[in-house]
């Protein structure tokens, strides 16, 4: 999963403002390596609630102006993001996931729990259940 765009600025009441376009949605940091930590717990919950809804996951928009910065989604959540949006673009019920796994509803659940720690072979079960497997990409950091 990509980064999402996201504008660092200075507050005039102190810190450093993020916003997301993508959700319209911001946070706060004292600096900015805690801006940027307040971001990625926020983009978390963002996506969450999303989750939860049963909504749609928004394609991360484009990152634009000399303040935009992206934040990304640590793996394991990320992997379960893209879980959720396999899921929904095969048109199946969690519930028809699990009868697929061979597992309880309730376990299947906490694949889509993105604060909640799942074993990776799980997750790769899920996909492998949908007709996917997980592609693992390592890059140089920025």
């Amino acid at each position: 999963m990509h980064g999402y765009p996201a504008r660092f600025e200075s507050d005039p009441l102190g810190g450093i403002l993020v916003t997301f376009p993508d959700f319209g949605h911001a946070t706060h940091g004292d600096d900015m390596a805690d801006a940027y930590v307040m971001a990625q717990d926020l983009l978390l919950h963002m996506l969450s609630d999303l989750i939860a809804e049963k909504g749609s996951i928004p394609a991360p928009g484009k990152l634009r102006g000399k303040h935009a910065k992206p934040v990304t989604v640590p793996a394991l959540p990320a992997a379960k993001v893209e879980l959720y949006q396999e899921l929904r673009a095969a048109h199946i019920t969690k519930a028809e996931l699990a009868r697929r796994m061979g597992q309880a509803k309730q376990q299947v659940e906490r694949l889509f729990d993105l604060r909640r720690y799942s074993r990776l072979d799980q997750i790769e079960a899920a996909f492998a259940a949908l007709g996917k497997e997980i592609a693992i990409e390592v890059r140089d950091a920025a």
